[in-house]
C-alpha cells in the first residue's frame, strides 16, 4: 500500500545546558544580597507581579520569593501581571495563574487580580500611562519574569521586567495604548514608559529569569531599579544564545502539536516557526517552512486561539474550543489582527497532514521535509522525515534517538501526541502531571 505520509524518527539537541540547580536558594540569595530592604519599609506590603508566560518553574520561584519576603519580615501578596491575558477579568487572570498552581492556599498569602488601574503619568506621545492600583499602592514592587525574544519586534527591551512593568501592571489600558502604536509603540514608547515607571513607582527588585533550550532557569538575575535599563539588554542577548529553535532553515511541512498562551504570548512562537505576520513587515530569514500545521490548542489556553493564522491548516477542534471573547480582547489589544485569521480546518489530523503533504510542493512524500515539534516552546526534542536525515547527521549539535516509523494514529485519525513527546506540557497533562 502506498504511504501518503513521510516516517518520522526522533531527534535531540545537544546544545550547551546551563541549568540553575538550587532555585528556591538561588532566589533567596538574589533577595536576601539585594538592596530591598533600602526601599521598602520594614513591614512594608509588597506586590509580586506574576505573569501569564509558560514559565517552567515560575511556582518555584514564586514561592520562594514569598517564603524570603516574609522571612524578611514584610507582607508580600501575588498581584497579576499580565495585561490583558485572562479575557482582561479578575476571574480570568485568577484561572491562569491558579493553571501554575499560584493560589492563596499554596502560598499562604493574597492572590489579588483586580483590573483596577491609575493614570499616574503621561506619556512622550502624550497618552496617558496606566499602572496597576493595588500594585502601585503597596510599599514595594517585585518583578519575576522571563527574559527572552518578544513574539512581534526586535528591540534592546524586548519580553521582560520592563515590559511587565509596562504592559503586565498597565492591566487592559496600559496594553493597549502601546500596541494601539504598532511596532512603534513596542519599541519606542514602551522603554520610555517603562523609564518612567521605575522611577516613579514602588518598584523595588526584580528576578529575571534566562531559560535554557529544555526551558529550565539558567540564571535567575536580580536587578536593582537602576539597573534594568543597562542589564536587560545584556540578558537579551544571553537568553538568544540558550533559546531552543528548529535547527533547520527549510521546512516544507511543519506540525505544531498545540498552540496556546502557555508557550507563547502570540499562541505560536515567531522566532520558531519564522512566520512573524505584522502587517507591514517581513518574516524571519529561517526556518523557511512552505506548510505550517497546527493540531490542537492546550488546555491552559483557555479558549484563547489567538496565533492560529499563522497555520496554512489547521483542525476543526481548535476552532470549536475557542472562547471568543478572550481571543477577540487579546487580538484587538494587540493590534495584529493578521494572526488572528481561520485557515483551512479538516476534522482530523490525518486530514490536515495529508493536505499538507498534497500541497506542499514535492512529488512524492519521501521527498517531503517534515518536522514535528509538541509546541514552540518544548524543542528539546522533535521529529523529523526520513528526507531530513542527511541534515540531522550533518548537524554537530543533533542526534537521533530513534528509528523511523509511521507517524502513530488513533483511531479517529488524530496524532498520538503523548506518545510522540511524552514529557511534553501536553504529555504530563495526560498522566495528571504538572509541567515542572
Amino acid at each position: 500500500m502506498s504511504r501518503t505520509l513521510p516516517r518520522i524518527a526522533p531527534v535531540v539537541q545537544n546544545r550547551s545546558r546551563p541549568r540553575v540547580e538550587d532555585i528556591t536558594g538561588t532566589v533567596r540569595r538574589a533577595i536576601l544580597e539585594s538592596r530591598i530592604r533600602e526601599r521598602v519599609p520594614a513591614g512594608g506590603r509588597i506586590a509580586v507581579g506574576v505573569g501569564s508566560r509558560g514559565i517552567h518553574s515560575i511556582f518555584e520561584v514564586t514561592k520562594a520569593t514569598i517564603d524570603t519576603l516574609k522571612e524578611l519580615g514584610y507582607r508580600p501578596f501575588v498581584k497579576a501581571a499580565m495585561g490583558s491575558h485572562g479575557a482582561a477579568t479578575a476571574e480570568g487572570q485568577r484561572d491562569v495563574l491558579a493553571d501554575k498552581g499560584i493560589t492563596p492556599e499554596s502560598l499562604g498569602v493574597e492572590v489579588l487580580t483586580d483590573m483596577d488601574t491609575l493614570v499616574i503619568g503621561t506619556s512622550p506621545i502624550g497618552l496617558p500611562i496606566y499602572f496597576d492600583k493595588q500594585a502601585y499602592e503597596a510599599d514595594g514592587i517585585v518583578c519575576l519574569n522571563r527574559i527572552k525574544s518578544h513574539t512581534d519586534f526586535r528591540s534592546d527591551y524586548e519580553s521582560g521586567i520592563l515590559k511587565m512593568m509596562v504592559i503586565g501592571f498597565g492591566k487592559r489600558l496600559g496594553a493597549e495604548q502601546i500596541h494601539k502604536l504598532g511596532l512603534r509603540g513596542m519599541k519606542e514608547v514602551l522603554p520610555a514608559v517603562g523609564k518612567f515607571l521605575l522611577e516613579n513607582t514602588k518598584f523595588s527588585l526584580g528576578l529575571a529569569i534566562v531559560e535554557n533550550v529544555d526551558d529550565q532557569p539558567a540564571e535567575i538575575v536580580p536587578l536593582e531599579p537602576d539597573e534594568v535599563m543597562a542589564r536587560e539588554p545584556k540578558l537579551l542577548d544571553r537568553s538568544r544564545e540558550l533559546m531552543g529553535r528548529i535547527p533547520f532553515d527549510q521546512i516544507d511541512v511543519l506540525v505544531v502539536g498545540e498552540l496556546g498562551k502557555n508557550y507563547s504570548g502570540a499562541g505560536m512562537d515567531p522566532n520558531v516557526i519564522g512566520r512573524l505576520m505584522v502587517e507591514t513587515q517581513p518574516d524571519f530569514e529561517r526556518p523557511v517552512v512552505t506548510r505550517l500545521t497546527v493540531l490542537d490548542v492546550s488546555d491552559e489556553s483557555h479558549g484563547n486561539i489567538v496565533g492560529i493564522g499563522f497555520a496554512d491548516l489547521a483542525t476543526q477542534r481548535i476552532v470549536d474550543k475557542m472562547d471568543p471573547e478572550p481571543f477577540r480582547i487579546n487580538v484587538i489589544t494587540s493590534c495584529f489582527l493578521e494572526r488572528a485569521r481561520i485557515p483551512i480546518t479538516f476534522d482530523t489530523d490525518r486530514e490536515v497532514l495529508e493536505s499538507a503533504v498534497q500541497t506542499c510542493w514535492r512529488l512524492k512524500p519521501e521527498e517531503v521535509r517534515m518536522v514535528v515539534v509538541p509546541n514552540t516552546l518544548e524543542l528539546s526534542r522533535l521529529y523529523v522525515s526520513e528526507a531530513m536525515k542527511a541534515d540531522v547527521e550533518a548537524h554537530p549539535e543533533l542526534s537521533f534517538a530513534g528509528d523511523f516509523a509511521e507517524l502513530p494514529f488513533d483511531r479517529g485519525g488524530f496524532v498520538e501526541q503523548e506518545t510522540l513527546f511524552p514529557e511534553s506540557v501536553r504529555g504530563l497533562r495526560s498522566k495528571g502531571r504538572s509541567h515542572g
